[in-house]
């Protein structure tokens, strides 16, 4: 799950030189051969898959300029270095000025460009969450901020939206930490109250003694100890939302109370003369099966019915296995800009045993295991030795380090190898036991030719069969990187190595 880099330029030979120095990273690469083509991408549904986009100022169809002009009236969030043969201050400050986030001079080594692409990935990542926090504090956070790409959440935000347009009041039902309050605020955020007060309130961690004060407020005076006057969560969310969470923990006696001020639209403030209307829409959330709670005699029927009015279920993580992977990977883009650190994703045994795992926790179970992998990695990828209480969990050892410097996940169920068997033994199923790609099979079998060959890059094509060639060519295709190598072998003619 690399980042993807668009190349846009029209010099075919600038471009697979950009690409080879950019695969080496450990990056996707993508190629536009000019400015229309590269709008065209951009602008379309994939452009959201594009991480970065490394763009050549002087093309013949659509310049640069133009370019990142287009592309800053709809997008403000992606970096864009650019690259010119032109080093001169005049362009430099054109380009910044128009949206670039860089400016390379071709050519360009291939360890500035790393560096750039480094600080500009770390600078758009940084950018994009700070954008959510200041939508989040003016609560304006929407639908499209959310991670959501499997179908399960889609259906959650389409209910969400269609509840946006209306104050009818809504139920959100799911376990701890699969992101309810987060759809609470994207219902407010899409609807007419959008930048009006979000007031929060967890039921179930209220004093009892403070359950009513908290919730209406009090008046000077209105028992020992208020001596000021206390405006209560629903005067503070009076124009906005009211999130109640945990509802199900409310206290049974409160429940009355909140009942009347539902649907009488007033308050009864502690100590006041007269009831004080306020205009609040509701949202509860609760991880319990309420109506459950409602037969057994724990929850007002008539209150679940007040606010079960528009039921939303949230799924949980394991069940929306699409969004582990999208999750994780903007998890990791966080955490490595906060920490400084250069991972720009996992390896493939890394990010199966993550889909595999359930997940109890949910979102913020997950957020926090890629937190701690990032404090814990050295290198420039997840791997599975960086969750070793994912991998305890699932019965998954790490195996000893192969020539490409990954790892392979080998369930401890099928025990360690025997006298007789390879140490290059390749395992054909994932973590989840699940047939893996050819692709992910054939690359491994290249890395292991590499590492038992030394580097001897004619003697690992001669024993694989193919042509040196092919060889250099799947190396690029499958983004590996070789090392140094034996290069005086490879340099030798072919009879004379066989002679040697």
């Amino acid at each position: 799950m690399a980042q993807t880099i668009l190349i846009v330029d029209d010099d075919p030979v600038q471009r697979r030189l950009l690409e080879a120095a950019i695969s080496r990273l450990g990056l996707t690469v993508v190629t536009a051969p000019g400015g229309g083509p590269a709008l065209d991408l951009l602008l379309s549904p994939r452009g959201e898959t594009i991480s970065l986009t490394l763009l050549d100022l002087v093309m013949p169809d659509i310049d640069g300029i133009e370019v990142l002009t287009k592309l800053r009236a709809v997008n403000q969030e992606i970096p864009v270095i650019v690259l010119t043969a032109k080093g001169g201050i005049d362009s430099a400050v054109e380009a910044m000025r128009a949206g670039a986030t860089d400016f390379l001079v071709k050519p360009a080594s291939p360890e500035r460009i790393k560096v750039s692409i480094q600080n500009a990935l770390k600078l758009g990542v940084l950018s994009g969450e700070v954008t959510r926090l200041k939508k989040k504090q003016s609560n304006l956070l929407v639908f499209d901020d959310l991670i959501a790409k499997s179908s399960a959440m889609r259906q959650v935000i389409r209910l969400g939206q269609r509840a946006a347009q209306s104050n009818i009041p809504i139920l959100i039902e799911g376990e701890s930490g699969v992101g309810k309050e987060l759809i609470a605020r994207a219902i407010q955020g899409c609807s007419d109250r959008a930048g009006k007060p979000f007031v929060t309130l967890n039921c179930g961690a209220i004093p009892e003694n403070l359950i009513e004060s908290i919730l209406f407020g009090h008046e000077k005076g209105a028992f020992t100890g208020a001596t000021d006057k206390h405006l209560g969560k629903f005067q503070e969310a009076d124009g906005g939302t009211l999130f109640l969470d945990e509802i199900g923990e409310l206290r049974f006696d409160m429940q009355v109370k909140l009942l009347r001020a539902l649907q009488e639209g007033e308050i009864d403030p502690v100590g006041a003369k007269r009831p004080v209307k306020v205009d609040v829409r509701i949202v509860s959330a609760t991880n319990r099966d309420l109506a459950d709670h409602t037969r057994d005699g724990k929850f007002r029927e008539d209150l679940y019915y007040r606010l079960n009015v528009f039921p939303i279920h949230i799924p949980p993580l394991r069940e929306r296995h699409e969004d582990v992977q999208a999750l994780a990977q903007y998890f990791v883009a966080r955490f490595a800009a906060e920490e400084n650190k250069p991972i720009s994703g996992f390896t493939h045994e890394a990010m199966a045993l993550l889909d595999s795992y359930n997940w109890p926790g949910n979102v913020r179970q997950l957020e926090n295991t890629i937190f701690r992998a990032i404090v814990l990695c050295d290198t420039d990828a997840l791997d599975v030795m960086d969750f070793p209480q994912i991998a305890s969990a699932m019965g998954v050892s790490p195996e000893a380090r192969s020539a490409s410097g990954t790892i392979s996940a080998v369930p401890a169920t099928r025990g360690t190898p025997s006298r007789n068997e390879s140490p290059y033994a390749i395992l054909g199923t994932d973590a989840a036991d699940h047939m893996r790609k050819l692709e992910e099979l054939e690359a491994e079998v290249i890395r292991m030719a590499i590492g038992r060959y030394e580097g001897r890059m004619s003697e690992v094509a001669r024993r694989l069969g193919i042509g040196r060639s092919t060889l250099y060519r799947k190396l690029k295709e499958f983004g590996l990187d070789v090392g140094e190598g034996t290069e005086e072998e490879d340099d030798m003619p072919e009879a004379k190595r066989a002679s040697a």
